[in-house]
């Protein structure tokens, strides 16, 4: 189901889930003054569309330890050694996202670790250890004001 545009219901349902994903679908049709069934088929729909790709648990990574978050930009050696640093990157627990980019750098990740000595430890025995990796730049987050998704 290409191009579904979405209307205002749609994004009331997207609105509603965003704030809780575990809303009943007889709470939002309620809220929408529409039937559960209405609110179970644009869910449908949407996910067909590829709109909503699933839900997700959000964790307090400070809570399970992590204290620092980092950003590292990666050069390669060469654009061809793309796809195996990928692979190897996606084998590191601590590396949380990664982004393939134009400008300064090829790739570019989120690192999320326990402590200084811990990231450390990951930059030096994991990331830069990774031959096609030719250099790395480091920025380490102090804070996270702003989090959030693309509002429908």
């Amino acid at each position: 189901m290409e191009n579904y545009l979405i209307d205002n219901l749609d994004k009331q349902i997207l609105h509603a889930l965003m704030a809780n994903a575990r809303t009943a679908y007889a709470e939002l049709a309620k809220r929408f003054n529409v039937s559960a069934g209405t609110i179970h088929v644009r869910i449908e729909k949407m996910k067909q569309a590829g709109i909503i790709i699933g839900t997700q648990l959000t964790i307090n990574t400070k809570q399970l330890g992590y204290d620092v978050c980092c950003f590292i930009g990666i050069n390669l050696n060469n654009a061809r050694d793309y796809p195996q640093t990928l692979i190897k990157l996606e084998a590191l627990e601590e590396v949380v996202e990664a982004y393939y980019t134009t400008g300064n750098y090829s790739i570019f990740i989120k690192v999320m670790t326990k402590s200084i000595d811990h990231l450390q430890d990951v930059l030096i025995n994991k990331i830069q250890a990774i031959e096609a990796i030719q250099s790395t730049e480091t920025l380490i987050s102090l804070q996270n004001p702003i989090s959030r998704t693309v509002m429908p």
